[in-house]
């Protein structure tokens, strides 16, 4: 084999490891990343089932369901509603009306199977994606947060 013939070989290896690396990466960037979504983006854009994903908005008016452990509810923006099964414990502040983020996956049916909720922690903070989509939807109460 000429060296000609040898570097060329040891180009094509190297790049051939440097895209399975890559691929490598990517794969498992793609397994780890979560989308946030307003309830209103969830029912306009199409989620793939299973796929992990992080919504928020307002606990809906008398949505909340306790069966033991499991806590049923419905997650709003004023425009649309999504349903929420979560098995675990809440946050103190978690109730009606109350600003809510909560993350899992999307079922087939358009339920959210909730690994973790988080409610606001005081009344002075409420994440930047959920403030935006009650601005939008019309139902942001400027002067109660900020």
């Amino acid at each position: 084999m000429t060296r000609k013939r040898r570097r060329l070989l040891a180009l094509v290896v190297g790049l051939g490891l440097l895209g399975t690396a890559t691929a490598l990466v990517l794969a498992a960037f793609n397994d780890n990343l979560v989308f946030f979504y307003s309830p209103s983006d969830l029912t306009a854009k199409h989620v793939a089932e299973g796929r992990r994903i992080r919504i928020g908005g307002l606990v809906a008016a008398g949505s909340v369901a306790r069966d033991g452990k499991r806590l049923d509810f419905r997650i709003t923006d004023g425009e649309s509603t999504v349903p929420v099964t979560y098995s675990g414990v809440v946050p103190d502040l978690f109730r009606e009306g109350q600003g809510v983020v909560v993350e899992g996956k999307l079922d087939r049916a358009g339920l959210i199977e909730a690994d973790s909720v988080l409610a606001k922690h005081d009344e002075n903070y409420m994440p930047r994606e959920v403030v935006d989509a009650l601005k939008k939807s019309g139902h942001w109460q400027e002067g109660t947060q900020k």
